[in-house]
Parts: C-alpha cells; sequence; structure tokens
C-alpha cells in the first residue's frame, strides 16, 4: 500500500477527507481545534511534495444547507494555522468546483462546502462519491473519527483512485497506536471504562476481557454494578434492565481472572447542580435523596495506584460529572496519574469524546501517549469490526 510519505505529490490535486467536525461559539469562533491541528502535517506533507490540497469534511448534522454549519467559518482559524490563505467554494461537486480545483497553484489549499448539506454523503451514494472524485488525482483519508462511517467521501469513493490512495498521517497514527492495546499489549494491561451507560460500553468491555489484566470502572455505570450486587445507590443513575448483565460481567472477570476495580468510596449530591448539597459515603451506602456523581478519595487513590502498576492503559471515560468542578476530582485524579505513569514508561492511550475533553481540560494531552481522535470509530476498532473507511484504502 501506498502512504503519504512514498507518494509524489508535484503537480497534483490531493484530495484529502478530513474530520474537521469542531464546536464554535455563537461568533463562528473555534473553540476547540484539536482535530483542525491533528490533521496539519498531513497537509504541511503535501503542500512542501508541490501538492494542491482539496480539503473535505462534514460539521454538524445538517438537514440540507445551513449557513451556521458552512465550512466557510473555518476559513480564517486554517488560514491562520497554514499561515496562508486558504480558499473556499460554496459546493462540493459540479463543473465550477472542478474548474477551481484544476486552476489551483502547486502549494495552494481550496475547502470545499459541508459534505452533509448533500444526503447523498451519508447514504454513501455511488454517483455522488463519483462526482466528489472529480476534484482530485490522489485520495487521502485521514478522517479517524468517520472511519466507521460507509458514507460517500469516506469509504465509497476510493474505488475511483484505484492505487493513488493512501491514509493521512492523522489515520495512520491511529491505527498503530490502537494496535499497541489490541494483540500483545504490554502487560499488567489495564482499561478504565467510564461514562453514564454500561449498555453502551458493554462490547468494548467483554472485548477486553480477553486482553486485560485490570478493568476499572467508573462513572455513572458503575452504579449498575453496585446495584446489581445489592449496594443501596440512592438516586444515582442506574439501567435497571442491565442488573443482570453486570453481574454477568463481574463472573466473566472472575472466570478469565481478569481484576475488577469497582469504586469503593462516592461523592454525592442532592441534584444535578454544580451547587448541590453534597455528602461522601460508602459507594453501596448512598442516602435517599442523593446520587453519586464522582468517585471518593479512597477510591482516586486506588484507581491511580492500579495504573502506576500498569505497562499499558486504555482510558475511555470519565469518572464523574468532570464538567462540574464539585464532581470533577476522581476523573482528573485518573488523568494525573496517566500522566505520571506516561512519565515512567507506561503507554497510555485515551479515547473516547468526554476524556479527550477531560484530558485537554487538566491540560495533560502531550503527557499521555497518544490521544485518540476518533470516539465512535476508536471503540469499534477496538471491538474488532472492520472500518469502512479503512478498508476501502487498503482494498487494491
Amino acid at each position: 500500500m501506498m502512504t503519504l510519505d512514498t507518494f509524489s505529490f508535484q503537480n497534483q490535486r490531493v484530495l484529502v477527507r478530513v474530520d474537521f467536525n469542531v464546536p464554535m461559539d455563537a461568533h463562528f469562533n473555534v473553540t476547540d481545534d484539536t482535530r483542525m491541528r491533528a490533521t496539519l502535517p498531513t497537509i504541511n506533507k503535501i503542500i512542501d511534495g508541490g501538492g494542491k490540497v482539496i480539503l473535505m469534511s462534514h460539521r454538524g448534522r445538517p438537514k440540507g444547507i445551513d449557513e451556521d454549519l458552512s465550512m466557510k467559518h473555518l476559513v480564517p482559524h486554517l488560514s491562520k494555522l497554514l499561515s496562508k490563505e486558504v480558499k473556499f467554494i460554496n459546493q462540493c461537486v459540479g463543473k465550477e468546483a472542478v474548474d477551481l480545483t484544476n486552476s489551483l497553484e502547486n502549494g495552494e489549499v481550496l475547502l470545499i462546502e459541508n459534505l452533509r448539506f448533500y444526503k447523498e454523503e451519508t447514504t454513501g451514494d455511488i454517483s455522488f462519491a463519483k462526482e466528489l472524485a472529480k476534484l482530485g488525482d490522489i485520495y487521502v483519508n485521514d478522517a479517524f473519527g468517520t472511519a466507521h462511517r460507509a458514507h460517500a467521501s469516506t469509504a465509497i469513493i476510493a474505488q475511483f483512485f484505484d492505487k493513488n490512495k493512501c491514509f493521512g498521517y492523522v489515520m495512520s497514527n491511529e491505527i498503530e497506536n490502537i494496535n499497541k492495546v489490541t494483540g500483545g499489549a504490554k502487560k499488567p494491561f489495564t482499561a478504565i471504562v467510564g461514562g453514564a451507560k454500561v449498555s453502551s460500553k458493554i462490547t468494548i468491555i467483554l472485548r477486553l476481557m480477553d486482553e486485560v489484566d485490570n478493568l476499572i470502572i467508573g462513572g455513572g455505570m458503575t452504579f449498575t454494578f453496585i446495584k446489581a450486587t445489592g449496594g443501596k445507590v440512592g438516586n444515582s443513575l442506574v439501567e435497571d434492565d442491565k442488573l443482570d448483565l453486570a453481574l454477568d460481567i463481574i463472573q466473566k472477570a472472575k472466570e478469565k481472572g481478569v481484576n475488577l476495580y469497582l469504586p469503593s468510596d462516592s461523592v454525592n449530591a442532592d441534584k444535578f447542580d454544580n451547587d448541590a448539597a453534597t455528602n461522601f459515603s460508602r459507594i453501596q451506602d448512598i442516602p435517599s435523596g442523593y446520587m453519586g456523581l464522582d468517585i471518593g478519595k479512597e477510591t482516586a487513590q486506588q484507581f491511580s495506584k492500579v495504573v502506576l502498576d500498569s505497562a499499558t492503559v486504555l482510558w475511555n471515560g470519565p469518572m464523574g460529572v468532570f464538567e462540574m468542578e464539585n464532581f470533577s476530582h476522581g476523573t482528573k485524579a485518573v488523568a494525573e496519574a496517566l500522566s505520571e505513569a506516561t512519565r515512567k514508561g507506561t503507554y497510555t492511550l485515551v479515547g473516547g469524546g468526554d476524556s479527550v475533553a477531560a484530558i485537554n481540560k487538566y491540560g495533560l494531552a502531550d503527557k499521555v501517549s497518544y490521544v485518540s481522535t476518533g470516539g465512535g470509530a476508536m471503540l469499534e476498532y477496538l471491538e474488532g469490526k472492520v472500518l469502512p473507511g479503512i478498508a476501502a484504502i487498503l482494498e487494491d
């Protein structure tokens, strides 16, 4: 397979699928440009190689044309990041778009309109993909965050480029780093799985059971486990229809010799509010009228110790409602433990939207081994699923 490093881009129109689905404020200022910055090495590689860069992405889930979600709002920020003027066209396909790509000078960058303004993008329409393909001579997929979707620009389009297709650096780095925690991770291997619901993480938990030595459970899903084992959880979030599943996971961990760690203490609140009345309790004795919103100090210390004793750590999901300052301590403690473990030589992979937001919030993104840009895509890849966006590049 050709890679970004083996292609000659001189005089070539290079059509790059990026993931610029970034948050913006009411004045169209980008509030988190992590995904944009991640693609800069790919874009600059093509520019330095004398290529012409045509960037395509989606933003949000528009129903038809939505001015607020137009890619034009990203042009000033992207121009600043690249230190060069970025051109824009308010369409994705058609003669005008093709003519503009043909008129680009080597080293120029063009951003096309939001792909999802066309319903054919998400339906994976082959004729739309064929029209998009006319914009480039080489296709580069650098949008790991959408690799699990068989959309026109992420998977269907690749067939029109024969061997003139490859992964960008974001995609190749994601694959390389996630592969470090699947099949052959250095031991002891610890997975930290948090978040609200056990139902959304069940596949990944069961898949990881075959790989990990330690499985740490945190966040809202904890209370389904605690209630299943007879604990009192007050008003905490519980999936009552998943109690048997929680017991099944506990049993499977025993059978497979996996150390399953559940929180032992809890920070509780009488309502879902940063300024709520709070108290602390054993996790299985949360008072009536209170809900658990963060792990307690004892749990934070225990989880941190497990992390520090590991050779590989995967973190997916926060330990509590870290967006509220009074319930952020557990998540922050885990993030700091990951940073410390990395400094000592542990391989640490952080993935999933909330975990990434947390590691960025505490300024520790550059203190862990790798931060994955694709939440859903990373989980599906870890689950062993074939991702259409990856398969499309690997197929001859």
